[in-house]
């Protein structure tokens, strides 16, 4: 009976509990609004407070971290809906157990919040450096000594505060001062910072004065005055106080203070390593020179076979040959290096012998060492299989000295300029990019190596075989690392035999009237890296490759590219405001990039009809757009006329994209033409893509005639209902294109479609298929990713 009483009791509590928690549910649900506004402001100050602290080079305490992960938490369990009507018993019941049980969470995380007076961070370990990626040091005993020499200097030497490494290129002087640098990174007690920095043969104040403030964390882009940001940097550097730093591959000697590097001395506990060619730069520098020697004659033979693989002095009928082949290699690292990757394939002794003649040749009648060695690199590029292979090579000089050529950026323009044949998938030609850079990294003639904070892999090359590249190449290639407009007008510089330049990350804002005339053969310029288009530009008639990757880049005259009539390739991309394509004003936009119209006209211009000069698209094969936000209409009348050569257009991620052909105002008949059809007689790959506010292809009153199309492909473009394919007769009835081989779509899309004609509809039924649609959505995402702020008109030629 007690039992019994007990649990009645028990039972009684409860309901009056939940009881309570429906008469209160209106109370309970208010007061959980009241203290969860208190609770987010109080969270928005802490996160104020932190974002502040953070900005220092502090972590964020531990609790905070957690406390903020239960606030997080507790907004997504917070689910306040409409309260029920008082007769839903069991709703109210459980909305006001859950608003009184979550109010009281909230109140423990306001008291929480209570105990962070103090700071919300802690200070990091003081870091000094990172890590450099070093190959191993060749020639135990003479870069042992040279490595000790400049240790003794660094840590030991108190009277010594500059020091230059000199020695001829290829000698192995980056690779000592990597090993250096990363050796300094355990001496915290005596330096606070180790800083590297690549200088370059053109020196550029600007560049240098913003590569050593990026080491420092700090940001001098919005100066431009040269003084201001030496003042800047000068501040920050006698602030850090005791560093190293190296600077590497200088070509000339110039003023610290100029820059913004102070002196370094004993009191402010700073020293400066630089490695250069010539001894004048450390002269220059009043440095302690200390010179890098070349290997010993066993220390080469070793190196050699190292990379050889095999000991082929011990073979009779090949050590002779193998022992000239090393003594032209004149005891340098990188000669030695390239040459052995040459040889290493070679088995008989009858390939010795012949490539033995061909290095005879190479390097005959040759008394200065360093042009024998460039011969000596010479041999290697000569030794490539194709021309092909040796093509890509040239293609990655055009780059600016000890540039990281991002690997899949470089195999589309090895595409693109035809150097990678097509092939039948974009993976096939992407495979058979790799695998010619893989040729090249073998042949030890480029580097390879991965972004520091992405996993995307690059090359690139060491100076000295781009100086042999680059003489190989010479008239044919040009290549300017810090151009003034006097270098257009040396005739010796810009001759007739010009066929591909590179003006990357140089200042010219115009190429004068004399440029073209001079160079009637050019056909490949990358521009990437000015702030304006240069002017005289228009006059380079033959350009058929033109890449204006300019971060800064705000205007693109209208009257440039209706004279570039053999453009087969444009890239432009940018991260500036706004970019005006045509005078009148149609935008591109950061982030985006977007095209409002495309259409190339004058600004005083009213005659539609002079909206695109002929011809100017005429070679126009391709036309790729990806994630142009702005865009609403792709192909303006005008611009169809000129695309009969045209065999893709591919458009994805252009969210207000309505109409792919525009309509025309105003149709002009003439006599004998069918005004109701579009004719793109070349067109093989049609590809629409995410394209959510497409609602026709072209207007109503027109269809379009493919009869080279193979393949289409419509994928999230939900307001696109109508197809407006026109079909040719076979013996007076409707038949496919006679090329197509596959539609690929959505089929609740394909259903929905409204046709002109049904046969229409069943002629091409046979080729729909729903496939691989599944593969389509990530290929996309990767697609915006990687292209997210390049628009391109691209070709894509046999």
């Amino acid at each position: 009976m007690e039992m019994l009483g007990l649990v009645v009791g028990s039972i009684i509590s409860s309901m009056a509990e939940y009881c309570d928690y429906h008469r209160g549910t209106d109370e309970h649900v208010k007061n959980l609004k009241r203290r969860w506004e208190v609770l987010e402001s109080r969270k928005e100050d802490l996160e104020s407070r932190l974002e502040a602290e953070l900005r220092r080079g502090k972590k964020q305490k531990k609790e905070v971290e957690l406390w903020l992960g239960e606030v997080h938490k507790i907004k997504d369990e917070i689910n306040i809906e409409q309260v029920p009507a008082r007769w839903k018993f069991l709703s109210r019941m459980r909305m006001g157990e859950c608003a009184s049980k979550k109010t009281k969470v909230v109140e423990d995380l306001l008291i929480q919040a209570s105990n962070f007076t103090d700071s919300l961070v802690v200070d990091l370990p003081e870091s000094i450096g990172e890590m450099i990626p070093a190959s191993t040091l060749v020639g135990e005993s003479t870069t042992q000594r040279t490595m000790e020499e400049i240790r003794v200097c660094l840590l030991d030497d108190n009277d010594v505060r500059k020091i230059g490494v000199y020695g001829m290129g290829g000698i192995g002087k980056t690779t000592v001062m990597k090993q250096i640098h990363n050796l300094l990174l355990k001496e915290t007690e005596i330096f606070d910072k180790v800083i590297w920095v690549t200088v370059s043969k053109e020196f550029d104040l600007i560049k240098l004065q913003s590569d050593i403030a990026s080491k420092l964390n700090i940001d001098l882009s919005k100066f431009d005055d040269v003084i201001t940001r030496a003042t800047k940097l000068n501040a920050e550097l006698e602030y850090t106080k005791r560093y190293v730093l190296i600077l590497d591959d200088m070509w000339e000697a110039f003023a610290l203070e100029e820059v913004g590097i102070p002196e370094p001395t004993p009191a402010n506990g700073c020293k400066l390593v630089l490695t250069t060619r010539n001894l004048s730069v450390c002269v220059g520098m009043s440095c302690k020179s200390i010179k890098m020697e070349l290997l010993s004659k066993e220390e080469a033979r070793k190196l050699f076979l190292d990379k050889l693989g095999h000991d082929v002095f011990n073979a009779p009928n090949l050590k002779a040959i193998a022992e000239e082949v090393l003594e032209k290699c004149a005891q340098l690292p990188l000669a030695i290096v390239t040459t052995a990757a040459s040889f290493k394939c070679l088995t008989d002794d009858f390939e010795w012998r012949d490539a033995l003649e061909e290095l005879r040749t190479s390097v005959k009648g040759f008394n200065n060492k360093e042009q024998q060695v460039l011969e000596t690199l010479k041999f290697s590029y000569d030794r490539l299989e194709g021309e092909r292979l040796k093509q890509c090579l040239l293609h990655c000089a055009l780059h600016p000295e000890d540039f990281e050529i991002g690997k899949q950026e470089l195999i589309e323009h090895l595409i693109d300029e035809g150097i990678i044949k097509r092939r039948n998938s974009r993976q096939a030609e992407f495979d058979r990019g790799y695998s010619m850079l893989k040729k090249l990294e073998n042949a030890c003639l480029l580097e390879n190596g991965i972004y520091k904070y992405s996993s995307e892999k690059f090359v690139k090359m060491h100076d000295l075989v781009r100086d042999m590249v680059l003489w190989v190449a010479s008239p044919q290639f040009k290549v300017e690392g810090h151009l003034g407009l006097e270098d257009f007008s040396d005739e010796g510089k810009w001759g007739e035999d010009l066929v591909k330049a590179s003006l990357m990350y140089n200042n010219i804002s115009r190429i004068p009237p004399n440029a073209s005339p001079m160079c009637p053969k050019l056909s490949t310029l990358l521009l990437q890296g000015i702030t304006e288009v240069p002017d005289g530009l228009e006059m380079l008639v033959n350009l058929r490759y033109l890449d204006l990757n300019a971060e800064k880049l705000k205007i693109m005259p209208s009257e440039i590219l209706p004279k570039l009539s053999r453009l087969q390739y444009l890239a432009v991309s940018s991260e500036s405001e706004l970019i005006t394509v045509e005078s009148r004003g149609d935008p591109w936009r950061k982030g985006d990039l977007q095209v409002t119209k495309f259409k190339w006209e004058s600004r005083k211009e009213k005659d539609a009809s002079a909206q695109v000069a002929p011809h100017t698209f005429s070679r126009l094969k391709g036309i790729h757009i990806d994630t142009c936000g702005k865009l609403k209409k792709l192909l303006t009348p005008g611009l169809l006329l000129q695309l009969h050569n045209m065999e893709h257009i591919d458009v994805g991620g252009c969210e207000q994209l309505e109409e792919i052909i525009e309509e025309e105002e105003e149709e002009k008949e003439e006599e004998g033409m069918d005004t109701t059809k579009i004719t793109l007689p070349r067109l093989k790959k049609l590809t629409l893509q995410w394209l959510p506010e497409l609602k026709s292809i072209c207007s109503s009153s027109k269809v379009i005639s493919c009869d080279s199309l193979e393949k289409i492909l419509i994928y999230r473009c939900p307001k696109l209902k109508r197809f407006p394919l026109s079909l040719p007769l076979l013996n007076g009835q409707l038949s496919p294109p006679p090329s197509l081989k596959h539609i690929t779509a959505k089929k609740e899309w394909w259903e929905s479609l409204e046709w002109d004609c049904q046969d229409t509809k069943n002629v091409l039924q046979p080729f729909f298929s729903e496939e691989s649609m599944k593969n389509v959505s990530t290929c996309l995402i990767y697609l915006l990713w990687t292209h997210q702020s390049v628009c391109c008109l691209r070709t894509f030629s046999p």
